[in-house]
């Protein structure tokens, strides 16, 4: 289980995909069917281009109010599965674009 706080490292995540982060935060509660869209609003502030919301071993859509704060302040969303999810951060940090990972593992 992840601590409640930032740390520095490497994250495993499921087989054949790796997730590097500078940082890490667990999103609590950790399942889409209570996420609320103050889980996902403080990560409007960040100054980032995408975040991936990784819904678990599969694609579920959120409620649209869960994704509102960050598409009103100009962050693109991409939902999949967490898989999906950490391949495409990789990529995407690869190619040093300012991408966030919130990945629900419940």
């Amino acid at each position: 289980m992840l601590p409640d706080t930032y740390i520095t490292g490497k994250l495993e995540t499921p087989p054949r995909s790796r997730l590097r982060a500078e940082r890490l935060h667990r999103l609590r509660p950790g399942l889409l069917e209570t996420l609320a869209p103050g889980h996902l609003a403080a990560l409007a502030g960040l100054g980032l281009e995408i975040v991936l919301l990784g819904t678990g071993a599969r694609l579920r859509f959120p409620r649209p109010e869960i994704m509102r704060p960050l598409v009103q302040s100009g962050v693109g969303v991409e939902v999949m599965d967490v898989e999906a999810a950490c391949r495409t951060y990789n990529i995407l940090v690869a190619e040093e674009r300012k991408v966030a990972a919130a990945l629900l593992l419940g």
